[in-house]
């Protein structure tokens, strides 16, 4: 009996072709026509002008930073029910983080986020909001748009899970000055490991794409103005990407069926227009049942995990301040995340139903 795990990669002859492509064209460093059809297709699924393909989710978050020149005079805004990765960038350029609560489908509470950034704004703050896309299901892009407005915030989306996903015909990544999105090998699409930033603006798309190549300026030798990072994708991940976005209406179609059965077997956070289905939240009814939930689940060597630990309970982050919480507490009290791959098999869901139904 193999072990079934959270959301691996589906991958199949489409992606070793594709590879194979890449080495035969001789493009095999971080650059090339694979990366560079991989970021037409990317502006297509996401709606905006521009793609740069990177080589995860944090460097795109990270590259919107420098982009607006984060560091301790900002105040970034964030839902406290995420991964760490969402604020880490902001962390390690000292910026001050205010984590603010969920609303019942486990994204941000969309008033709160408005308060908060108003407070920060009129502490005098440069303001920057991130707005999560939690397990593939949108945020309310207008109206954390809207806060943002009003208090001169940067908006920023982290669509990360939520590739494919869409809100009131809204595709995932559409929203915000800067979105971005991760291929990592656990996603809905998966690059091996990769990343995105997506923008309407060409200024900042090009300003992170030198930065994403050591921030070389263009002179027959290497000359900087600036220092930059190693953030590209390379042209092998990005043949990937390129095989994995032409299966994707099959992956969410799959994906959506299995969320429906699982819907049958247990309480579970609920269903939203539009999502993805990247992960599956079983909802129990209290700490102590989560937790024997988990241990049926280990005992069938059938990987399961509690949702994101908020933010504000990070021992790291016990100083930031936080509007609400109890929400975020009570879901990670409650809820666990259930395998959703798409290559799940009928004997998978009958162990992994049979672990829900106790």
């Amino acid at each position: 009996m193999s072990r079934i795990f959270l959301s691996p990669p589906w991958v199949g002859e489409e992606e070793r072709r594709a590879v194979a492509s890449a080495f035969d064209s001789g493009y095999v460093a971080p650059c090339g026509p694979m990366v560079d059809a991989f970021e037409r297709e990317l502006e297509r699924l996401s709606g905006r002008r521009h793609a740069v393909a990177l080589s995860s989710g944090t460097a795109a978050l990270d590259l919107a930073m420098a982009e607006y020149g984060v560091d301790g005079a900002w105040t970034v805004v964030a839902p406290t029910l995420t991964f760490v990765a969402t604020v880490g960038p902001a962390w390690h350029r000292g910026a001050e983080l205010v984590f603010v609560d969920s609303d019942g489908t486990g994204n941000v509470d969309a008033a709160l986020m408005s308060e908060a950034l108003a407070d920060a704004a009129r502490r005098g703050r440069r303001v920057m909001a991130i707005g999560v896309d939690l397990y593939g299901r949108c945020c309310d892009y207008d109206a954390i748009a809207a806060a943002c407005r009003a208090s001169g915030a940067v908006f920023v989306v982290d669509s990360a899970e939520a590739v494919g996903a869409a809100r009131g015909g809204r595709p995932a990544g559409s929203a915000g000055d800067v979105a971005v999105y991760s291929f990592n090998g656990n996603k809905i699409v998966t690059t091996s490991g990769g990343g995105a930033l997506l923008t309407d603006d060409g200024g900042i798309a090009e300003r992170a794409r030198k930065r994403s190549q050591q921030s070389r300026e263009r002179a027959p030798w290497y000359q900087h103005e600036e220092v930059g990072y190693n953030y590209r994708m390379s042209n092998v991940l990005a043949a990937i990407g390129l095989a994995q976005l032409a299966k994707l209406p099959r992956i969410l179609e799959t994906r959506a069926r299995h969320a429906e059965l699982c819907a049958r077997h247990a309480a579970t956070l609920p269903a939203v227009e539009g999502e993805n289905h990247w992960l599956s939240v079983a909802l129990t009814g209290s700490e102590a049942e989560r937790d024997a939930l988990l241990a049926r689940f280990a005992a069938a060597d059938v990987e399961a995990r509690p949702v994101w630990k908020p933010m504000h309970m990070q021992p790291v982050f016990a100083g930031c301040r936080v509007y609400g919480g109890s929400v975020a507490e009570g879901l990670f009290a409650r809820g666990v995340c259930i395998p959703s791959g798409t290559g799940l098999t009928d004997g998978d869901r009958e162990r992994i139903f049979s672990c829900l139904n106790g």
